[in-house]
């Protein structure tokens, strides 16, 4: 990241994060890293919350900022929502934009030249695949604040004292878990008198509610599998790991970015519904020898700090500034082959090295 500040210290663009709506109806995970992310950058730079959907009293629209906002150029827009980003990459065409790519899968391409933020190693390695020539920057999802001073981490109580017991043996969150978990594994905990809760609705402290359970199950394999997009980052299994729990998860997509089985947390279904209630009960009766090992986890926490990815925003968005200035002067943005082209390609060139073999005087 040092690099690319060096290169050059080009004038800040004020920045515009693209959001739907802010309201309950578009509450969800996207939401709530969009929100904080803007209120991060803000210490960075200027930084507005504009509505595309739905007109807010509190935040700009996009069709009035596109009519009042002054010279094209003066401003980063910053588009995130899934399946409305070509349309909001056209409706901003010739203007500096960037995007903050978390799920990945939706099936689209980018324009030439359009900057990738990803949240994950899992999707910084999808664009590297399918936009191998836009400027990309590693920015993982932040860990507010009240994780790391609430939860219970190695050095600070990460497990219960002995002789005392958390509230909770096994916490599942509802929304994303797999069939397997809430219809087999659950039953077969409580028959053995474990203490499961199922969490599904608002919850007014998570960390709260994290910091009284031992073990949380975290299986959202088939739930980004019938969508045909993937976990972009997986923020539960990190809160949890932040309180002390022993984390068992499924390892699709981001989470295999920071669950390193047998270290960090552990793999749920892994094998046989028996295997799974061994491990949770062995988990249960030694928490702290089925915790994340300390110095990982510590390792971990500090990398999604706040404080940690402002430092890297502040590296990739000078890197984007100086982007968009360069291509401002006439700088042409590279552009990948098309894959079809690629294929037809090699498949010509096999074709020309086997002919050559049967021709004579042929090189092969």
């Amino acid at each position: 990241m040092a690099d690319l500040i060096r290169l050059g210290s080009p004038t800040p663009r004020p920045l515009r994060f693209l959001l739907p709506g802010t309201t309950t109806r578009f509450r969800g995970g996207g939401l709530l890293v969009e929100l904080q992310t803007a209120r991060l950058t803000a210490q960075l730079r200027p930084t507005k919350v504009v509505t595309y959907r739905q007109r807010e009293p509190d935040h700009p629209f996009l069709d009035d900022l596109l009519r009042t906002e002054p010279a094209p150029g003066e401003v980063l827009w910053i588009v995130s929502w899934g399946f409305d980003v070509p349309r909001l990459l056209r409706r901003l065409r010739g203007r500096p934009v960037a995007y903050h790519a978390h799920s990945s899968g939706y099936g689209f391409d980018l324009p030439p030249g359009i900057p990738v933020l990803a949240v994950s190693r899992n999707t910084l390695g999808y664009w590297g695949d399918r936009s191998p020539r836009s400027p990309l920057a590693l920015v993982p999802n932040a860990l507010e604040p009240m994780w790391l001073e609430r939860g219970a981490r190695p050095g600070h109580g990460a497990v219960a004292a002995p002789g005392t017991r958390r509230p909770i043996d096994v916490l599942v969150q509802r929304r994303k878990s797999s069939a397997y978990v809430l219809h087999q594994l659950v039953p077969a905990l409580r028959a053995r008198g474990l203490r499961v809760e199922v969490q599904s609705g608002w919850v007014e402290d998570l960390v709260d509610l994290f910091n009284s359970a031992t073990v949380v199950l975290y299986d959202s394999a088939d739930y980004w599998r019938g969508r045909g997009v993937s976990e972009g980052f997986g923020l539960p299994p990190l809160e949890a790991l932040a309180c002390g729990c022993v984390v068992f998860s499924s390892l699709n997509h981001a989470l295999a970015d920071t669950l390193d089985p047998g270290v960090l947390g552990h793999q749920i279904g892994a094998g046989s519904l028996e295997a799974d209630l061994e491990r949770i009960a062995a988990a249960l009766a030694d928490p702290e020898a089925w915790c994340a090992d300390p110095q990982a986890l510590a390792v971990l926490l500090e990398g999604c700090s706040e404080r940690a990815l402002l430092e890297r925003w502040s590296a990739a968005l000078a890197a984007i500034d100086g982007h968009w200035d360069r291509l401002a002067a006439g700088a042409p943005p590279l552009q990948a082959p098309a894959t079809w082209r690629l294929r037809w390609g090699q498949r010509l060139e096999r074709g020309l090295r086997l002919l050559s073999r049967h021709v004579p005087g042929g090189t092969g």
